[in-house]
């Protein structure tokens, strides 16, 4: 990301500093592209981005230095990490980044770059939100966008304990997602989608911008209605209703690991070169991804 205008383009940038006492400096072996990475170009999301700086809160690598005080890292290890604010006033679409050690998780060896890289912010969310809706076996969990990278592993992290999960998506992803372990599949482009399935859900996880006025109403009263799109509405019938922010978690991430490298968590993510950088980040923003988790390879 370049000067005042915001612009998103390959840039020769300085050598990140030195690790001070708690962080780490790692190669990049690669680095998510997210629609989050959006609101790291000036608009709304204050990582701590300092232009010219590199966009990017989540990746993969290696240890390449450790600061002061780390006990828990060596030159050589590899991590993976979801880190705002960013230390070093640069993200992961670089060769190497500094970032905060404790955010850093130790990549397990069944877990390669590409998928390590796709894990943290959305296998954070996914966990975080439905971690706070607080459901139990056999209750049911509405998701919207339930194909996209947030979304599928929403819904396989909800159907292994239990929970009875319907989804929004295209009817082409309708298979793979209750491969996954939806129940139902509703095609988000029919316009009455919200009349075509039962309601009295016990709660919502909104993934889809817009679609939280719709989901509401398919609530049964005292449920709970959890947003990761900043849209969540007004409180009636009990429902709760809150909007949700994923945090770095340290703890959490290395749980999500384990489980990608035993072959519990299924990530389908999409590479790309570094150069290619600023194209993956037009397709994100511009919803035309299709759905899947872009991965700059970056080494």
């Amino acid at each position: 990301m370049s000067g005042a205008e915001k612009e998103v383009a390959l840039l020769e940038l300085p050598e990140p500093s030195s690790p001070g006492p708690g962080q780490i400096l790692v190669t990049v072996e690669a680095a998510g592209v997210g629609p989050w990475d959006r609101l790291l170009n000036g608009a709304g999301w204050d990582v701590g981005l300092r232009p010219p700086a590199a966009l990017g809160v989540e990746g993969a690598g290696k240890v390449l230095a450790v600061g002061a005080g780390v006990d828990g890292f060596a030159v050589g290890d590899r991590i993976l990490a979801h880190e705002a604010p960013l230390p070093g006033r640069s993200g992961f679409w670089a060769e190497r980044v500094l970032i905060t050690a404790a955010h850093a998780v130790a990549c397990p060896s069944g877990l390669d770059s590409l998928e390590a890289a796709a894990l943290p912010v959305n296998g954070l969310t996914a966990l975080q939100s439905l971690e706070k809706l607080g459901l139990s076996r056999e209750q049911r969990l509405l998701i919207t966008n339930g194909s996209g990278a947030t979304g599928a592993l929403a819904i396989q992290l909800a159907a292994a304990k239990g929970i009875e999960v319907t989804a929004t998506a295209s009817a082409g992803a309708a298979e793979r997602l209750r491969g996954l372990g939806a129940t139902e599949v509703v095609d988000y482009h029919d316009p009455n989608w919200s009349a075509k399935v039962r309601g009295g859900f016990d709660a919502a996880l909104i993934i889809a911008t817009g679609t939280a006025d719709a989901a509401l109403p398919l609530l049964r009263d005292g449920g709970r209605l959890c947003s990761v799109t900043s849209d969540a509405p007004p409180e009636e019938r009990g429902i709760t209703s809150w909007n949700l922010y994923v945090e770095p978690n340290a703890a959490q991430l290395a749980q999500l690991a384990e489980q990608v490298a035993a072959g519990a968590l299924k990530l389908a993510p999409e590479p790309l070169p570094l150069s290619e950088g600023p194209a993956a980040f037009a397709r994100v923003v511009t919803g035309q991804a299709g759905g899947k988790k872009i991965v700059l390879i970056c080494a």
